[in-house]
């Protein structure tokens, strides 16, 4: 049957026909924030908190699951897809799979969000989401884009992306890893999620396949957030990282037009959000020093993990580590005052990297190169922040190439020449900024200041720090300012703030030696230029 209520836009149920889903009991369309929280809490899913967030727990996953994911390997996309980072599935074993998962769903209630990823319409994706759960569909109709109510009718999806948590895959048979399983099929258009709750699963999924995707149309995909001067587009800047490197916290700068949180394109016509919406974490979430970010755990709808409350005040322990160091909240874009209406900016005048070094020897910011850009992007250098992946308990110091290893999926070279072309073309300003450790590696230093990065990256983005004395850093070869209006002068030499100098000089070399054995692998496909840039 289909749902008729007048909660939702009601399509005829033959629609799932085109993602061969049939016999399910209810299939819910498109339905408004309002009526995906109450169905959710008349679920069981979680409850209402404060403000009408909605509380809830993703169970055993807390964080992604790389290890998990495989992309279907066929003629199509044998030469093209990056094998050494993406484990293959065949396409027997995919449709095996996707059999078995519609089988699961047979009989059960379904929640269907009609969405598109890409805020210039030249480059949008329409993607269709179908999940066990009401939070889910809350959830990704948070982070991706909705289109306009009359574009409903007749809405024939780029993608597809069916998520059951209840189902458990087969190893043996659907040639996956473990139960859990998240298999993307770029002939068939359709991404698989199976036996995990974590809800993240689904936005990177989308992410990934506009990584494949928008390279061939000469766009530049970024794992990044991004900003403009306030009433001015022109004036735009992106902010490279993984989780917990300060994306979220930084770009949403009150002198600054939020443009987005986590992911972006950057065309000819200039940078675009792939989302609708932001998953930022909330652990140790400061009222004082991102009220905005913190005043969303109290908005209607808001989704809120892992989050540990008191059961009768409702007051959220943002502190509360024992379910997970990856709590977080997904709200939509309009919930930050100065965010973009528009999801739209120019060429980016600054392209900054951010970077957690836990050995606590980078400085808080430092010039770089279009070469040595290039060099730090393909390195991708920094620190799993303790909760963002299964397993991840403290800081490990890794390398990530273009910050975004995990959703990836063609060879890293492509985006960095990609990357370096249309930073050569700009004129871009290039940025290393360092939100790890100062005064010492993880367990002995302390977290850099934020207001010492902010003040910062302002001076970098207002050309404030164009006017000020740069030294050549003898370590790592990039220009480190001497020093900066109302930053103490000791954080930008971080050699002086160990107690132990001799300490600081081993474990930068233990880190100089950790980039040139990383970096290898991309000697033999890069230019000369960036091989100069190397480090040692």
């Amino acid at each position: 049957m289909t749902d008729q209520s007048t909660r939702g836009r009601v399509n005829p149920l033959h629609q799932l026909d085109h993602q061969g889903i049939s016999g399910v009991a209810v299939a819910h369309y498109n339905y408004v924030e309002a009526a995906l929280v109450e169905a959710a809490v008349a679920r069981g899913e979680g409850r209402l908190g404060k403000g009408g967030a909605f509380l809830c727990s993703t169970g055993t996953f807390t964080g992604r699951s790389p290890k998990d994911k495989f992309v279907v390997r066929t003629a199509a996309t044998e030469d093209s897809i990056w094998w050494e980072n993406n484990a293959a599935m065949t396409p027997d074993a995919f449709s095996v799979l996707k059999a078995d998962m519609l089988s699961h769903l047979q009989g059960r209630e379904v929640f269907v969000q009609d969405l598109y990823a890409g805020a210039d319409p030249l480059h949008r994706l329409d993607v269709r989401v179908v999940t066990e759960l009401a939070w889910h569909g809350l959830f990704i109709r948070h982070l991706l884009r909705r289109p306009a109510r009359e574009e409903l009718d007749g809405f024939v999806p780029d993608w597809t992306i069916i998520n059951c948590p209840s189902f458990k895959a087969d190893p043996a048979k659907h040639g996956c890893r473990t139960e859990t399983v998240i298999a993307l099929n770029f002939d068939e258009k359709t991404v698989l999620i199976g036996n995990t709750a974590y809800a993240g699963e689904n936005k990177k999924a989308v992410f990934t396949v506009l990584n494949y995707l928008l390279p061939e149309k000469g766009v530049m995909p970024m794992h990044c957030s991004a900003n403009h001067a306030v009433g001015n587009p022109v004036d735009s800047a992106v902010f490279f990282g993984l989780s917990g490197t300060g994306k979220t916290t930084l770009s949403a700068a009150p002198d600054r037009t939020l443009i987005g949180d986590d992911e972006h394109g950057w065309s000819d016509r200039g940078i675009f959000n792939f989302e609708g919406g932001c998953y930022a974490k909330t652990i140790n979430l400061d009222p004082k020093a991102e009220p905005e970010i913190h005043a969303t755990t109290h908005r209607f709808a808001t989704v809120v993990e892992n989050m540990v409350y008191d059961a009768e005040t409702l007051e959220l322990d943002f502190a509360d580590n024992s379910l997970t160091d990856n709590t977080r909240c997904a709200y939509p874009l309009e919930a930050i005052s100065n965010a973009s209406a528009t999801g739209l900016g120019g060429n980016p005048r600054h392209v900054v990297m951010l970077t957690c070094d836990a050995f606590g020897v980078l400085p808080p910011i430092a010039r770089l190169t279009p070469a040595q850009a290039m060099y730090h992007f393909l390195s991708g250098f920094t620190s799993k922040v303790a909760g963002t992946e299964r397993g991840v308990t403290e800081p490990q110091p890794t390398f990530s190439t273009c910050f975004g290893a995990p959703f990836m999926p063609r060879r890293p070279e492509v985006y960095g020449k990609l990357l370096q072309a249309k930073i050569n073309r700009q004129g871009a300003s290039c940025w290393l900024v360092n939100t790890g450790w100062t005064g010492g590696a993880y367990g002995v230093g302390k977290r850099m200041p934020i207001m010492a990065t902010r003040a910062l990256l302002s001076a970098a983005l207002d050309g404030s720090l164009n006017g000020v004395t740069f030294r050549r850093d003898p370590v790592f070869g990039f220009d480190v300012p001497v020093a900066v209006p109302g930053v103490g002068k000791g954080l930008l030499d971080p050699r002086s703030t160990w107690a132990d100098p001799g300490e600081y000089d081993a474990q930068a070399r233990k880190l100089v030696e950790m980039f040139q054995k990383n970096f290898a692998q991309y000697v033999p496909f890069i230019d000369a230029d960036v091989k100069a840039a190397a480090i040692g």
